[in-house]
C-alpha cells in the first residue's frame, strides 16, 4: 500500500520530512544556467534543462536523509511543455533513487475529466495496446471540494496501482479561514473535509493503520493540526507552512500520532535555496547546503517528537 511505503522509509530514515522541489530558475546557481544558455540559447528549454540538472543535484544530496520528494506541477507548467519534461524526469529519477514521490497538484473535476487527471499523475494509459505511465508519482494531492464525484476516480486509481492522494483540508496560507473555519451545523469546514477523507479511505486501509487518502494539514494553525490528528485516526497528514511560511517544529509535533507516525512535514524554499542563505556558502556547494538544512529539519523536528 502506498501509504505504507512512505511510512516505511519515513521509519528507516527517521525522518518525517519531505523536501519540496519548487523551483525558479533564479534559484538555480549561474554556472548551471549559463552552461543551459550556452547550449540552448535563453529558452524555455534551457530553463528547463538547468532546472533538471539542479533538482537531480539535489536529489543525489538528499535521498539518504529525506524520504520523499514533492514537486508542485504549477513551477514546471510555467516552463512550458520542456519544464513539463522536467518534471516527469525528476520524478523518474528520484524514484531510481528509492524516493517517494507526491506531485503537488491540487487537481479537482469530476467524472471522466478526474479520471484524465488521476490516470495522467498516478495512473497508466493505454496506447494501441500497450500500458503505459505518463508522469507515474507514488501521490497527488488534490481538491476535494467537489465531493466525492471528485474523488472516486482518484480512489479508482489509487486501489489499482496502489498509489495515494492528499486532499486539501486546512490549508497553512493565511486566508485560509474565510472558508475552511465556517461552521456547518456547529463544525468548520476543515473538520467536516477530514471526516470525508476518513470516509473516502476507510477500504484502503494499510498494515499500520492509515489509508490511501491523506489530508493537507498546515503547520501554521497547530491548534486544528492537533485537533484534527485526534478526529482523524486513518489519515496521513502532509504538512505545508514549515520554515518559509513560519512553521515550526513545536507547532508540527501534534500532527503525529503517539508512535510518531501519521505525517510527513514539507519543506521548499528553505532547502533549495539553503545555499543562497548559508554565511560565504559557494554555489558550486548548493546541494551540500540543503543536505545541512534537511538534516537540521529532520533533527529539528524528530527533537519534539521525542519530548
Amino acid at each position: 500500500m502506498s501509504m505504507d511505503r512512505l511510512i516505511e522509509r519515513i521509519d528507516a530514515m527517521k525522518n518525517p520530512s519531505v523536501a519540496g522541489l519548487d523551483p525558479r530558475l533564479e534559484y538555480v546557481p549561474q554556472y548551471i544556467q549559463d552552461a543551459a544558455f550556452v547550449k540552448k540559447g535563453r529558452t524555455l528549454e534551457a530553463a528547463a534543462d538547468a532546472i533538471l540538472v539542479f533538482n537531480k543535484a539535489l536529489i543525489d544530496a538528499l535521498c539518504d536523509v529525506v524520504p520523499a520528494i514533492k514537486p508542485q506541477a504549477a513551477y514546471y507548467e510555467m516552463y512550458g511543455w520542456a519544464g513539463v519534461r522536467t518534471l516527469t524526469e525528476t520524478i523518474r529519477y528520484a524514484q531510481e533513487k528509492g524516493m517517494y514521490v507526491m506531485t503537488d497538484g491540487k487537481r479537482n473535476d469530476i467524472g471522466a475529466t478526474m479520471t484524465a487527471y488521476a490516470t495522467a499523475h498516478l495512473g497508466k494509459v493505454t496506447v494501441d495496446g500497450v500500458e503505459l505511465e505518463p508522469f507515474g508519482a507514488d501521490a497527488l494531492t488534490v481538491n476535494g471540494y467537489l465531493g466525492t464525484d471528485g474523488i472516486q476516480p482518484l480512489l479508482d486509481v489509487c486501489q489499482k496501482y496502489d498509489k495515494g492522494i492528499f486532499v486539501l483540508a486546512k490549508t497553512s496560507n493565511p486566508s485560509s479561514g474565510e472558508l475552511q473555519d465556517r461552521l456547518i451545523d456547529g463544525k468548520p469546514v476543515y473538520e467536516i473535509m477530514g471526516e470525508m477523507c476518513e470516509a473516502w479511505g476507510s477500504a484502503q486501509i494499510g498494515r499500520y493503520g492509515y489509508s490511501a487518502v491523506g489530508a493537507v494539514v498546515g503547520a501554521t494553525y497547530p491548534e486544528q493540526l492537533a485537533e484534527l490528528r485526534k478526529k482523524l485516526p486513518h489519515t496521513m497528514f502532509l504538512v505545508p507552512g514549515y520554515g518559509a511560511q513560519g512553521g515550526g517544529a513545536q507547532g508540527v509535533a501534534g500532527a503525529f500520532d503517539e508512535n510518531g507516525r501519521g505525517a510527513i512535514v514539507n519543506s521548499s524554499r528553505a532547502i533549495m535555496c539553503a545555499w543562497k542563505k548559508e554565511e560565504n556558502c559557494p554555489e558550486t556547494d548548493f546541494a551540500q547546503a540543503a543536505r545541512r538544512e534537511a538534516i537540521r529539519m529532520r533533527d529539528d523536528i524528530t527533537s519534539y517528537l521525542h519530548h
